[in-house]
C-alpha cells in the first residue's frame, strides 16, 4: 500500500468483490424466506424463486454501480473517501480528530478474505467515514497508518504490540446471558403452563402459542448477546485500550485513552450473588449504526462479564484511576429514596468523580474531572423539605453523567462549587498550563463511608511508543 504526497492524492478502489457481499446479504435473506414459504407448503414456488433471483439481480447491480464511484486516498494528513452517483458525497477526515478505527468482519465478508474500515472523528454528527470493503490485510494496515498518523508519528511506523489483560470464557457468557429478568420470566411461564395442565389442558394448549413467541425472542436475544461478545479479549496498548470479539462476525476496536468520558461498573441483581459485574466505557462521538450504542450514547464494554476483582484490576491497569472511599447521604434521605437508599454513595479525591445508584442493579460510576462539560444543581420539593439536594456532573455524550444523588444541601454546596473549581483546574493540567489558585476548601459534614472494592495498588505505565524507535506520545489524561 502507497501513500501519495501532499497535494496529490492516489486514488484507490475497494476490493473487487465488494459487490458480491453487498448483495451476498439481500441474498441470504431471501433464501430464508423462501425456505420457509416452502416449508409451510406455499404454492407458487417457481414465480418466488423468480422474484427472488431478479431482486438478487438488481441488488448485484446497484452495488456494482456503488463499488464503480467510490474511491479513497490518504495523502499523509488526511483520509479521503468519495462515493455518490447522483449526489456526490466527499469527505476529508483529518487524522488528527481521529478518534477511533475499528476493522470490522461480516460474516460473509470473512469468507471471501474481506474487512470494513470505520473511522470516527471527534465532533462528527455524521460518524466519521466506513470504507467497505477491503482486503483484510490492507485494512489492518491502513488502522495502523492512520492511528500512526493520530498520534504525529510517521506513517510508516508498525502498530504497536498490545498487552492481553483479559478473556471472557463462552461458559460465562451463556450464563450471564441466562442470568437476567428475561430468564425469570421465561422459567416463570413454563411454570405457569406445567400448572396449567393440571388444571385446564385446554387453557394450557392455548397458552402454548404464547410460550412459544416469547421463548423465540429469548433464544434470538441471547444468542445475539454470547455471538457478539463471543472470544471477548481486552488489551493495553500505547495507542489505546483494544477490544476483539464475535462469533460470526468479529470487530477489533481501538479506543484512545482521550476518547473515554466515564466508567461505569453494573452488578445486577442476579449477578452479585456470584460475584460478578459488567465494566464498560463511554466515549466521545456520535452513536450513528456503531454497536453498543444505548440511550443515545456509544459504549464499549471492557468486561461484558466477570468477576469484580477482575474489573477492579482492570478498572487501574487500562485506565489509570483508583477506587476510593465514598460517602453516604444522611439518613434522612432514605424517607424520599427508600428503595435506592442502600446504594446511594458519592465523593471526588480531587481527580475523579465517583457516584452510586441504582435500586436492585448497582451501578457507580466514574468521571474524571477533566471529561466534566456542565455541572447542575437541582432540588425537588420533598428535597427541600429533607434539606437535600442532588448534584449532576454532566461529560461530552447523552446521558454521561455522574448522580450525586439526596446529599445534605450544605454538603452539595461545597460539592457544586468544588467540582467547577477542580474541574476547571484539571482541564488546565491535562492542556500543560499553570493551574489557576484554587479558593481554599470548605470543610466536608461527618458523613458514613462506604468503601468501594478496590486495592487502589499503583498501576506501571504501558510501553511507549520510543520501543519503536518513535517518539513517544503524551500519557493518558488519566
Amino acid at each position: 500500500m502507497t501513500v501519495a504526497a501532499a497535494g496529490a492524492p492516489r486514488w484507490q478502489k475497494l476490493h473487487p468483490l465488494t459487490p458480491v457481499v453487498l448483495a451476498g446479504r439481500s441474498a441470504v435473506v431471501l433464501v430464508l424466506v423462501i425456505g420457509e414459504d416452502s416449508a409451510r407448503g406455499g404454492g407458487g414456488g417457481g414465480v418466488a424463486f423468480l422474484v427472488a433471483l431478479g431482486i438478487v439481480a438488481l441488488a448485484l447491480v446497484v452495488s456494482v454501480v456503488k463499488w464503480l464511484v467510490t474511491r479513497w486516498a490518504l495523502d499523509g494528513t488526511t483520509l479521503r473517501i468519495e462515493t455518490g452517483l447522483l449526489r456526490r458525497d466527499a469527505r476529508q477526515l483529518p487524522l488528527a480528530r481521529i478518534q477511533a478505527v475499528d476493522v470490522v468482519r461480516p460474516f460473509l465478508a470473512r469468507l471471501v478474505g474481506l474487512a470494513e474500515l470505520r473511522v470516527r472523528l471527534a465532533g462528527s454528527s455524521r460518524g466519521g467515514g466506513r470504507l467497505a470493503y477491503l482486503a483484510e490485510p490492507v485494512a489492518v494496515d491502513l488502522r495502523a497508518r492512520l492511528l500512526a498518523g493520530h498520534h504525529g508519528l510517521d506513517l510508516a511506523t508498525p502498530e504497536p504490540a498490545e498487552r492481553p489483560m483479559a478473556t471472557v470464557a463462552t461458559s460465562h457468557l451463556v450464563a450471564a446471558a441466562l442470568f437476567t429478568p428475561a430468564a425469570a420470566v421465561a422459567v416463570a411461564l413454563v411454570g405457569a403452563i406445567i400448572v396449567l395442565l393440571t388444571v385446564s389442558p385446554a387453557a394450557a394448549a392455548a397458552s402454548v402459542g404464547t410460550l412459544v413467541v416469547y421463548m423465540i425472542g429469548f433464544v434470538r436475544i441471547t444468542w445475539r448477546r454470547v455471538a457478539d461478545q463471543y472470544g471477548f479479549a481486552v488489551g493495553l496498548a500505547p495507542d489505546g485500550i483494544r477490544v476483539k470479539r464475535g462469533l460470526l462476525s468479529t470487530v477489533s476496536e481501538t479506543v484512545p485513552f482521550a476518547r473515554v468520558q466515564a466508567v461505569r461498573k453494573i452488578e445486577p441483581l442476579l449477578w452479585r450473588a456470584l460475584g460478578w459485574c459488567r465494566l464498560e466505557v463511554d466515549v466521545a462521538g456520535s452513536p450513528g449504526q456503531e454497536q453498543g450504542t444505548r440511550s443515545g450514547r456509544v459504549t464499549k464494554s471492557l468486561l461484558p462479564v466477570g468477576r469484580c476483582e477482575v474489573a477492579d484490576r482492570l478498572f487501574s491497569s487500562l485506565l489509570g484511576l483508583r477506587q476510593f472511599e465514598l460517602s453516604r447521604p444522611p439518613h434522612r434521605a432514605w424517607w424520599k429514596a427508600p428503595f435506592s437508599y442502600h446504594f446511594l454513595a458519592a465523593g471526588c479525591d480531587g481527580s475523579v468523580l465517583a457516584a452510586t445508584t441504582g435500586r436492585f442493579k448497582k451501578v457507580t460510576t466514574w468521571v474524571p474531572l477533566e471529561k466534566v462539560q456542565s455541572v447542575r444543581r437541582m432540588q425537588g420539593p420533598v428535597q427541600r423539605r429533607l434539606h437535600l439536594v442532588t448534584v449532576h456532573a454532566d461529560a461530552a455524550g447523552r446521558g454521561v453523567r455522574a448522580e450525586l444523588r439526596d446529599r445534605d444541601v450544605t454538603e452539595g454546596d461545597r460539592l457544586f462549587d468544588q467540582i467547577v473549581v477542580q474541574s476547571r483546574q484539571a482541564r488546565r493540567r491535562v492542556a500543560g498550563r499553570p493551574p489557576a489558585p484554587v479558593p481554599a476548601p470548605v470543610p466536608a459534614p461527618a458523613a458514613t463511608p462506604v468503601t468501594v472494592a478496590g486495592n487502589g495498588a499503583p498501576v506501571p505505565a504501558p510501553p511507549a511508543y520510543s520501543a519503536l524507535g518513535q517518539p513517544a506520545p503524551p500519557p493518558p489524561p488519566w
